[in-house]
């Protein structure tokens, strides 16, 4: 691993604009095939290790959760040479048992976005598999971090419904997503855990419930109580963050099938690849051009 490179990306959500205790090294503007990411990134330093910090929203969350550029983003971290990405979401919860303010560690997805670009590789057929949206070694890290903080209630897997967006659903649509046996309903992590396995990247979420939907009787979601309980998680996610970063396993890095997801999955023979394609996507695509 060069010097240079930054293995460690983190983006954040809603609430999350900064990590405690990282040294800052450098705010860098990147500019990208797909326009400008959400805000320039932040790069810094804890315990020797280069990190990579953007807010997904922008500075001043200017984007909702339909315009974020997240092509740009994902080409912008994978540029630096991130491979465990980490991000934070606020979701709303789907069942009783995961309380406003618990941690979960989604393992699934339900894609019921439709506006947004979902591949890098529109010129190009490329199908990347997706059985583990959020990948198992990350994970696994992720939830022992948590645990071992000891003042967290975290749950191990669930389902993330990711719906489109900006307005909260309705008491129908948050009563068929609990009969899917979902655990989650949230806005971002489509085409987010798929543009990060394209991007050959390690990806897993902290996601935090900050309310019950409108599904439960007592508790219709509102703006005012998203904000109300995210600021008073937000302190417990930058504690995890700054304690994940040590402890991510860099040196498994090329034993991590992320490293090669693409390497059965690209159709386009290579001579047919447009030189578009080439130019602006080598660095996701060179390794397999030979």
């Amino acid at each position: 691993m060069s010097d240079s490179r930054v293995p460690i990306g983190i983006i954040g959500g809603s609430g999350v604009y900064d990590i405690d205790g990282i040294e800052i090294l450098e705010e860098r503007k990147i500019e990208t095939p797909f326009g400008d990411p959400s805000a320039p990134i932040t790069i810094g330093e804890l315990d020797g290790r280069k990190v990579a910090f953007i807010p997904r929203h922008g500075k001043f969350h200017e984007y909702n959760p339909s315009t974020v550029p997240y092509r740009a983003n994902m080409w912008a971290l994978k540029s630096l040479g991130v491979f465990w990405l980490v991000t934070v979401s606020a979701t709303g919860s789907l069942k009783e048992e995961i309380v406003p303010g618990h941690f979960v560690v989604p393992d699934q997805i339900i894609d019921k976005t439709v506006k947004r670009a979902n591949t890098m590789f529109d010129e190009i057929a490329v199908h990347a598999g997706l059985s583990y949206p959020f990948h198992p070694m990350l994970r696994e890290v992720l939830l022992d971090v948590i645990k071992k903080d000891g003042g967290i209630t975290v749950h191990d897997g669930g389902t993330y419904v990711c719906m489109e967006g900006p307005a909260f659903s309705t008491i129908a649509e948050s009563n068929l997503h609990r009969s899917w046996g979902a655990s989650l309903i949230g806005m971002t992590a489509m085409p987010e855990a798929r543009l990060a396995r394209e991007c050959e990247m390690c990806y897993a979420t902290i996601a935090l419930p900050t309310d019950y939907d409108v599904w439960h009787e007592d508790d219709h979601v509102d703006v005012s109580k998203v904000i109300e309980t995210l600021m008073a998680n937000v302190s417990n996610v930058k504690r995890i963050l700054a304690a994940l970063i040590p402890a991510i396993p860099l040196e498994k890095e090329a034993e991590c099938d992320a490293s090669f997801a693409l390497k059965n999955a690209i159709m386009t023979r290579p001579e047919k690849i447009p030189t578009w394609t080439k130019e602006n996507l080598g660095i996701i695509l060179d390794k397999y051009m030979d």
